[in-house]
């Protein structure tokens, strides 16, 4: 494939927007893979290189979060621990195994955080009694979906935050702050995978790592200024545009019966 700067700045403008949405409900995958395959980037190759720029556009929300101590990297050093470690086992099974079966059931999961944030009034606000320990919470959800990262995907940012609000108890703001601290972290270990591998499209992924790290860094900022005003009605978006997406590429005689 020819790589020519027109085509560099349309990426670099889809990632930065990627990123910007990215940063406060999760889904900018669903602009980003897309963009890649249709300027002619093979499928394996745009996979390892969305992850190349995602890593960035992550590590911009994280480092926004952390410097204005909305999370405490200490405290979640476990969950780091286990969604790395998580992410690394899945990217690499995925090398060897069947993807089918998390591709039938994500689109459902994603319908179902959708109408949790719409039908559970107090989804968000925070303050109420965690349903685990942080010890248990990291083993179970930092590592299960740290491994669904790696191994497949979509969503991760949605089911982070659905985990933090509905069992950790935490505020949208706060959920999706340390949503983008695991997200990064299961980013770079799939990340090392691929690269070991040779995939990404390194001309390509750098110039979105810099659209997608200033995207995030001005998502980030709307999440500590406006909170859930605009968070919790975007995850609700974010989560049906992907279910959509991915019923569509497994069902499409479904839509076309509709029209």
């Amino acid at each position: 494939m020819e790589v020519t700067i027109e085509i560099l700045g349309l990426l670099f403008l889809v990632a930065g927007l990627a990123g910007f949405i990215d940063a406060m409900a999760g889904g900018g995958g669903l602009l980003t893979l897309p963009a890649l395959l249709s300027v002619g980037v093979p499928p394996t190759q745009a996979l390892a290189t969305n992850k190349l720029q995602s890593s960035f556009g992550s590590f911009s929300a994280t480092w926004y979060f952390v410097r204005n101590g909305i999370v405490d990297l200490k405290e979640m050093r476990l969950a780091i621990l286990c969604t790395f470690i998580g992410s690394a086992v899945g990217a690499e099974l995925v090398q060897h195994i069947d993807a089918g079966v998390l591709t039938s059931l994500i689109p459902v999961l994603l319908l179902g955080i959708s109408l949790y944030f719409l039908l559970a009034p107090q989804a968000g606000e925070g303050g109420g009694k965690p349903k685990m320990s942080e010890t248990l919470f990291a083993f179970s959800v930092g590592t299960g979906v740290g491994f669904y990262d790696g191994f497949f995907g979509p969503g991760t940012g949605s089911i982070f935050t659905i985990c933090f609000v509905a069992i950790a108890q935490l505020s949208i703001v706060h959920a999706t702050a340390k949503t983008k601290v695991l997200n990064f972290t299961s980013n770079l270990a799939a990340l090392i995978f691929f690269i070991i591998a040779g995939l990404p499209v390194w001309e390509i992924g750098l110039v979105m790592a810099v659209g997608g790290f200033l995207g995030a860094r001005m998502g980030a900022k709307v999440v500590v200024s406006k909170g859930k005003k605009f968070i919790r009605p975007l995850v609700v978006i974010m989560s049906m545009v992907m279910a959509l997406k991915l019923l569509w590429e497994q069902h499409p005689q479904w839509f076309q019966s509709l029209f």
